[in-house]
């Protein structure tokens, strides 16, 4: 599994961080993982914007920053501070997960691994509940450009893992279209989220 967001401008190319059994308890709580997916796709910001933002207190927004920090997923963002303002930004442009840590011997690991997939379904499910309120404000041509669509195919976990792959990689391929420069993006462009879940179920 793969979780990534928009590109950073003027990076040459996307850095995804794998997440390995320590990095993943630094990662898996509820508020850091929202706390990055800010950075990743609104750019820079203080812990009182963040926390504005996200309801929470700049205390606690503060305090899971310096811990996200402390795992190298987040770094400062000085070009951006005036006084004693301290800017955050995301360390890397995306974030993959190894399913080998849901068969951790450690039980913490395995928690924590629970934990991670548990929110980022969380985080899924309220960004897509997000566009359907908010649709009706939205264009026609981006309401038809949405899709909300599933699929049940019959399949060995070979073939599985060949199709994930496959999608994967012609989102990829869309990625590579993206000019360097934002403002030399086509008007009308906008973030688009894409969300893939597969996964097999129990016929009875």
């Amino acid at each position: 599994m793969t979780e990534q967001q928009p590109q950073t401008p003027g990076k040459a190319e996307r850095s995804i961080r794998t997440l390995d059994a320590r990095t993943l308890r630094g990662l898996a709580h509820p508020l850091r993982i929202r706390l990055l997916g800010a950075l990743r796709h609104d750019g820079p910001a203080t812990a009182s914007r963040l926390a504005e933002r996200l309801g929470e207190s700049s205390g606690a927004t503060s305090y899971h920053l310096r811990q996200l920090a402390s795992y190298g997923f987040v770094e400062d963002a000085p070009e951006h501070g005036k006084g004693r303002e301290r800017w955050w930004r995301a360390a890397h442009d995306g974030t993959r997960f190894d399913e080998k840590l849901t068969s951790d011997p450690n039980p913490e690991v395995r928690g924590a691994a629970d934990l991670f997939l548990h929110e980022i379904a969380t985080v899924h499910a309220h960004e897509l509940a997000t566009w359907l309120g908010n649709a009706h404000a939205w264009p026609q041509e981006w309401r038809r450009a949405s899709d909300m669509s599933d699929y049940t195919l019959r399949l060995t976990p070979e073939r599985s893992r060949e199709l994930i792959l496959k999608m994967h990689a012609l989102i990829d391929s869309y990625k590579d279209l993206e000019p360097a420069d934002p403002a030399d993006e086509p008007a009308g462009t906008e973030s688009v989220r894409f969300h893939l879940h597969a996964f097999p179920r129990t016929t009875g």
